[in-house]
């Protein structure tokens, strides 16, 4: 299985990330996500999952930060803005911990959705790793990672993996 993302100048599309306009943010937060191409997805796929996750992140929060999760999504590309399409199951991200650290109710359509990057300091990798799975997950909206990775063990037919750069 491969994946592609087209790139502008060798980066995530600004629209898509920290320098994205108004109609593709909520709260000020980049939530509409660039398309996905997926080629050579294997016979028996039943359903593909998603992350992307910024490891440069460590230096700066202390943790990986977890921009977006996906589960259950169907066999074929993946659109851009995933979650106007109403399909699949969305994952938590890292956003979260800050509605925990401040005692705040979870906000799903932020906590729960694709957060374009947004690198604070400089250039970040970003790792979008696609899962195409011999089943559909039982796994509910709001999923954290570890569980994602618990449910899939054993079901994964095909893993792909990109590293995809975005500006400060």
């Amino acid at each position: 299985m491969k994946i592609n993302v087209t790139l502008e100048n060798g980066l995530i599309p600004d629209k898509y990330a920290k320098h994205a306009p108004m109609l593709y943010r909520t709260n000020d937060m980049p939530t509409v996500n660039f398309p996905v191409i997926i080629h050579d997805i294997p016979e028996g796929t039943q359903s593909l999952s998603i992350s992307l996750i910024d490891y440069d992140a460590v230096p700066v929060t202390g943790f990986p930060w977890i921009h977006w999760l996906a589960a259950n999504l169907p066999v074929d590309d993946i659109p851009e803005n995933l979650r106007a399409t109403h399909k699949g199951i969305s994952g938590t991200n890292s956003t979260w911990h800050m509605v925990k650290k401040a005692n705040e109710p979870a906000n799903p359509v932020i906590n729960q959705a694709y957060i374009g990057p947004m690198p604070p300091d400089k250039t970040h990798n970003y790792t979008l790793s696609v899962f195409a799975l011999d089943t559909t997950l039982d796994i509910e909206d709001g999923f954290f990672l570890n569980e994602l990775r618990t449910k899939s063990n054993g079901h994964v037919l095909a893993r792909a993996i990109l590293e995809l750069p975005a500006r400060a």
